[in-house]
């Protein structure tokens, strides 16, 4: 439990540092990659806490969501590689601010809410995750088809977009 617990906190650790450094760089790769670091903590924060699928499901998103980003970012961008110095922050006061009124919002609604009491024993991870694949495939369904058919023509368009015709 004691693991668990110092594992938790180094990742979610990693995960505000990753997150502050998406904003400390000012190249678009640098950034990506910190995003990226930062959901990848998420991700192994969740794996601690043994909700394995919520931390698969995780890793899994963070890596198709950075390679669109990729795809997205060649196609569009003056400088596919995003390797030179880009200003990636704008009204840093304005951001600043909000970032401390946001961040200690979260705080004081984390702690002055009533989250009920602890649950004595939990059903079986695989339990839990077969009721987790029913309560998915029934009413979360058509979330996730449209979704994903959604993405799919997004991209599909993104990249026709991007083409260049030859005639």
């Amino acid at each position: 439990m004691m693991l668990q617990l110092v594992a938790v906190a180094f990742f979610g650790v990693a995960a505000v540092a990753f997150g502050i450094g998406v904003f400390r760089t000012r190249s678009m790769v640098r950034s990506a990659l910190s995003l990226l670091g930062a959901m990848v903590a998420i991700g192994l924060m969740f794996l601690a806490m043994e909700a394995e699928f919520l931390g698969v499901l995780q890793l899994m998103m963070m890596a198709s969501e950075m390679a669109i980003m990729a795809i997205f970012m060649m196609m569009y961008m003056m400088d596919p590689g995003g390797l030179s110095q880009m200003e990636m922050t704008h009204q840093k006061r304005t951001s600043v601010g909000a970032g401390i009124i946001g961040g200690a919002g979260a705080l004081v609604l984390s702690f002055l809410t009533p989250w009920g009491r602890i649950v004595a024993s939990a059903p079986a991870p695989e339990a839990q995750l077969h009721d987790l694949g029913i309560e998915l495939m029934t009413r979360g369904m058509l979330i996730f088809e449209t979704a994903g058919f959604t993405i799919l023509v997004a991209m599909i368009a993104a990249t026709l977009t991007a083409i260049v015709r030859q005639k």
